[in-house]
């Protein structure tokens, strides 16, 4: 069994106006960058924030990265343009903010096509607010197109007036999130860290995103990216023990049982394919 993934482990925003973050991001072991046309960028450069991070796409050298092009709103004035930059530029994503419904889904990718955009362009979105989360289901059901949800936490918590910075405040929303898109089959990443001397606290909510169920987590700064690395990654006795999963398994059906036992314990078909899911993750983040 040969199981295809994408590793989205760490997912690092860059703001599309500093050429000199672009140009760095091609050298940093991040999965993903996202250049960011949005929340990073002033209005006032907008405009040389989207010719900049458009050049960048298209001169390449990220290699394995996946690179998303955040744009703004289809309620702003810059929305127009960012559509033309993402359609031609080659991002590998176009990252949708405060997305709260399947119709401005659909809006987005029939601007991207009329734009000359690659039919099969993923689109990402942004779940940020609480209409978004709850809507997140039905978003995703209607939107083949969808490669990726991304949690926008800080302005959720802002929605929702929970306590900065206290997680059980948004364990309802992640949650939810993450059983929508798991429903799907669509990868989705965990919100920011906003304190970057805190390194502790990053990996313990590195920590909890992976018990929770997301794929990796968006992160602010470079410093970040080798936590996020690590615990969304696959360490070695996981990696011992989905090898020795899949072995028992292949073991038992040559001697044509429809279970397997691993240290005592039933090992069960949907156990190997996790276990197949695993050895493929590490496989895939070898390149780096």
């Amino acid at each position: 069994m040969k199981t295809q993934i994408k590793p989205r482990r760490s997912v690092l925003y860059m703001p599309g106006s500093n050429t000199r973050a672009t140009e760095k991001a091609r050298s940093l072991p991040a999965d993903c960058v996202i250049l960011d046309l949005e929340d990073a960028v002033a209005p006032d450069a907008k405009d040389s924030a989207r010719s900049q991070a458009a050049a960048a796409i298209r001169a390449g050298g990220y290699g394995y990265r996946e690179v998303a092009l955040r744009i703004n709103g289809n309620d702003t004035e810059w929305f127009a343009a960012d559509i033309a930059a993402a359609a031609t530029c080659g991002a590998d994503a176009v990252l949708m903010p405060k997305v709260e419904s399947a119709a401005e889904v659909r809006a987005v990718a029939l601007a991207l096509d009329k734009a000359g955009g690659n039919p099969e362009l993923p689109l990402w979105i942004m779940t940020e607010t609480p209409r978004g989360v709850l809507e997140l289901e039905s978003i995703l059901a209607e939107q083949p197109r969808i490669g990726a949800v991304v949690m926008g936490t800080t302005d959720l918590a802002k929605e929702l007036r929970v306590v900065a910075g206290e997680p059980r405040g948004l364990a309802h929303s992640r949650g939810h999130c993450v059983l929508a898109a798991r429903a799907q089959g669509v990868d989705i990443i965990d919100g920011v860290h906003l304190k970057l001397d805190d390194p502790d606290g990053f990996r313990q909510a590195c920590e909890n995103g992976r018990a929770m169920g997301f794929d990796g987590k968006s992160l602010i700064h470079p410093r970040q990216i080798d936590a996020a690395n690590e615990v969304f990654g696959v360490a070695a006795d996981g990696l011992a023990h989905a090898q020795a999963l899949v072995a028992a398994w292949q073991e038992a059906e040559q001697q044509g049982q429809g279970v397997a036992v691993l240290n005592g314990r039933l090992v069960e078909k949907m156990h190997v394919d996790e276990a197949h899911r695993v050895l493929a993750l590490h496989e895939a983040t070898q390149r780096n």
